[in-house]
C-alpha cells in the first residue's frame, strides 16, 4: 500500500488507539488534515493553540493514550508552549505535532520559520523533525511510546509540509508493548522489612499512572497495613477519598497537619511521584526521612533529599507485586492512621468563610452534595481553586485535571475535553475570573462536539494569589492585580448555553440545580469577596503555602 507521509501519520495514530486529536488547522500540515477526513479519529477543532494543548493534556491525564495536539508553525507553536511546559512539569503524556516550513526554505528566515528544537528541547522529552517520508510511521510510533514510558511527558514532532505530501510504501509500524517490569524479590523483602519495623510510616501517591484496580489495591493494602496515604498536589484522585487510609494532600492549600504528618513519619514510600518542590514545602519538609521511591523515572526528576531504595516501576506493577498489607503491619497499631484520617475529615467539613457576596464554603457544600460520585473536576490556578481542593471529593483515578505547574487557563479547555471524552458524567471546572477568561473561548468547542461542562467562576475582581502575596510583602499598595469583568452568564447565553449570575449564597444551590439539569454547557458566575483569600480565611491569611498562579 502506498500512502502519503501525512496519511501514514494518521494510520499510525489509529493503530495506537488514539480516539481524538485537538487542533488549530494550518496550511503547513494540510495532508495530515486530509488523512483525518476519512479517519475514525475524532478531530476536535479548538479556538486557540493553548486550548488545543490543554485539551490534549487533559486527554493524556484522563484517557488511555497520550493526548494529541496539532498546530501550525511559528505563532501556533508559540501558543502551544504553555501546554508543553505544563505536561513536562506535571509528567503527563502528550504528543504535539507542529507543521513546519518546506525543507528548501530552511535557514532563510522564511515566513513563520523558527527553531523547533531551540524552543522545545528543554521542556519536552524529545523533539523530532520528520525529514524522511519513509520514517513517518516510525517517528510517530516512537513519539507515542516515549511519551508514555519512564517518566511520562510531552514529545514534539515537526512536520515539514513538503515531506508530508511525499509518497511512501512504508507500512504502519507495529505497536510495541510498554515495559511491564516487576520488582525484584530482594527489593520487596527490603521494603517489607522497613514497613514492618516502622511505627509511623506514610505512603505518598501522585502522578498519572493510576487505574481503578491499582487505586483499589492501594486502598486495601494501606488500610490493612495501617499506613496513612497522603497525596501530591493535584494528584489526590489516586485513592478513593472515602478510604480510611486517605489523610489529605500536600502542597498549596493543604492543612498544616499534613506537613506535620510528613515530618513525623519515620518512613516515606512515594508511589508515582517524588519529593519535589511543592510537596516538600520548598525543599524543607522531611528531607532526611528514610525514603523509598517507586517510579519508572530512572533519573527521579525533581526528587529532593534522602533515597534508601528506588524501585523503577509504575504504581500498577508495584502494587500488584506487594504482599498483603496485614503481613507488613508488624506491631503497628491503628492510632497513627486513624488520627490522620480523623484530622482530614475535620478539615473537609465545609463552613462559612464570611465576607460579602457568595460564601464559597457554603456553596461548595451544596456542590459536593449535588455531583455524582464519578464526577470529573478540572482546575485552573489561583486561590479560587482552594475551595474545590478542600471540599470536593474524588472516588477514583482519572477524575482530576489541574496544572501542577500553576499554569492559568487550563480549567475550561480541560473541562471541555473531559466532557467530550465522558458524556453523561458530571464535569465541573473550578476557576477564578482571571483563569476563566484566559481560555473561555474554548467553551464554543463544547457546542460543536456535544460537551456539557459546568464552569464555576469565583469572581473577586482580582488576581487573588498575587494580591495575597502583595498584602504580605507590600501591604496597602495594590498594583497591577485588579480586573474589570463582564457578566459571564450573559456571555455563555450568547452561545446558547446556560448562564446565571449569582450575587448571594442563597442563590447558589437552586442555580446549581438548574445548571446541572439544563443539558447545556453552563457557567455559574459567582460574585465573591476579594478580601477572602481561601477557605476559612479573610484578608491575607491564606491557607496557600505559596503562589501557584503564573500571572
Amino acid at each position: 500500500m502506498t500512502l502519503s507521509a501525512g496519511h501514514l501519520i494518521v494510520k499510525t495514530l489509529e493503530a495506537h488507539g488514539v480516539e481524538r486529536i485537538y487542533a488549530v488547522p494550518g496550511e503547513s500540515y494540510l495532508d495530515v488534515l486530509d488523512g483525518l477526513h476519512d479517519s475514525p479519529i475524532h478531530t476536535v477543532v479548538t479556538r486557540h493553540e493553548g486550548g488545543a494543548g490543554f485539551m490534549a493534556l487533559a486527554e493524556g491525564r484522563l484517557g488511555e493514550t497520550p493526548g494529541i495536539a496539532m498546530v501550525t508553525r511559528g505563532p501556533g507553536a508559540a501558543n502551544a508552549m504553555i501546554a508543553i511546559h505544563t505536561a513536562w512539569q506535571d509528567a503527563t503524556a502528550m504528543v504535539l505535532f507542529v507543521g513546519l516550513i518546506p525543507l528548501a526554505d530552511r535557514g532563510r528566515d522564511s515566513f513563520q520559520e523558527f527553531s523547533l528544537e531551540g524552543w522545545f528541547s528543554t521542556t519536552a522529552k524529545a523533539v523530532f523533525v520528520l525529514d524522511d517520508e519513509h520514517q513517518a510511521g516510525d517517528v510517530v510510533a516512537r513519539a507515542m511510546r516515549l511519551a508514555s514510558t519512564g517518566r511520562p511527558g510531552p514529545v514534539v514532532v515537526g512536520l515539514p509540509e513538503d515531506v508530508l505530501v511525499r509518497m511512501t510504501s512504508s507500512p504502519v509500524p507495529a505497536v510495541l508493548p510498554l515495559p511491564d517490569a516487576v520488582p525484584s524479590a530482594a527489593a520487596l523483602e527490603s521494603l517489607s522489612t522497613m514497613l514492618g519495623r516502622a511505627m509511623q510510616p506514610a505512603i505518598v501517591v501522585g502522578g498519572d499512572g493510576w487505574d481503578p484496580a491499582t487505586s483499589a489495591r492501594l486502598a486495601d493494602f494501606a488500610e490493612a497495613a495501617r499506613v496513612p496515604v497522603l497525596a501530591d498536589w493535584r494528584a489526590y484522585d489516586a485513592i478513593d477519598h472515602d478510604s480510611p487510609a486517605y489523610a489529605g494532600w500536600l502542597g498549596y492549600g493543604r492543612a498544616e497537619r499534613t506537613v506535620q504528618a510528613l515530618n513525623d513519619a519515620d518512613l516515606l514510600v512515594f508511589i508515582g511521584c517524588t519529593r519535589g518542590d511543592v510537596l516538600s514545602e520548598g525543599y524543607q519538609a522531611a528531607l532526611d526521612t528514610p525514603t523509598i521511591v517507586v517510579s519508572p523515572d530512572a533519573g527521579l526528576t525533581g526528587h529532593a533529599g534522602r533515597i534508601d531504595a528506588h524501585l523503577g516501576i509504575g504504581p500498577a506493577q508495584f502494587l500488584s507485586a506487594l504482599p498483603s498489607g496485614d503481613s507488613l503491619r508488624g506491631t503497628r497499631g491503628p492510632e497513627w492512621m486513624e488520627r490522620l484520617r480523623a484530622e482530614q475529615l475535620d478539615f473537609t467539613v465545609p463552613g462559612p468563610d464570611g465576607g460579602t457576596g457568595v460564601d464559597l464554603g457554603i456553596a461548595f457544600e451544596s456542590l459536593e452534595a449535588a455531583l455524582d460520585a464519578d464526577r470529573i473536576i478540572t482546575y485552573g490556578a489561583g486561590n479560587a481553586t482552594l475551595w474545590g481542593h478542600r471540599y470536593l471529593s474524588h472516588h477514583g483515578p482519572k477524575s482530576l485535571a489541574g496544572p501542577r505547574n500553576g499554569a492559568m487557563g487550563l480549567s475550561v479547555p480541560a473541562a471541555v475535553a473531559a466532557s467530550i471524552m465522558h458524556p453523561g458524567r458530571h464535569v465541573v471546572a473550578i476557576c477564578g475570573d482571571g483563569d476563566f477568561f484566559m481560555n473561555a473561548q474554548e467553551l464554543a468547542v463544547s457546542f460543536a462536539h456535544g460537551g456539557t461542562p459546568l464552569i464555576v467562576v469565583a469572581d473577586n475582581g482580582i488576581f487573588g494569589t498575587i494580591v495575597d502575596h502583595q498584602q504580605r510583602h507590600y501591604p496597602q499598595r495594590p498594583s497591577g492585580t485588579a480586573m474589570e469583568n463582564p457578566n459571564f452568564a450573559q456571555w455563555i447565553e450568547s452561545f446558547g448555553g446556560h448562564g446565571e449570575f449569582i450575587a448571594t449564597t442563597a442563590e447558589f444551590a437552586p442555580a446549581l440545580e438548574r445548571a446541572l439539569s439544563s443539558g447545556l454547557p453552563a457557567v455559574l458566575h459567582l460574585k465573591t469577596d476579594p478580601a477572602t483569600m481561601g477557605p476559612g480565611t479573610v484578608a491575607h491569611g491564606s491557607v496557600a503555602s505559596g503562589a501557584e498562579a503564573h500571572a
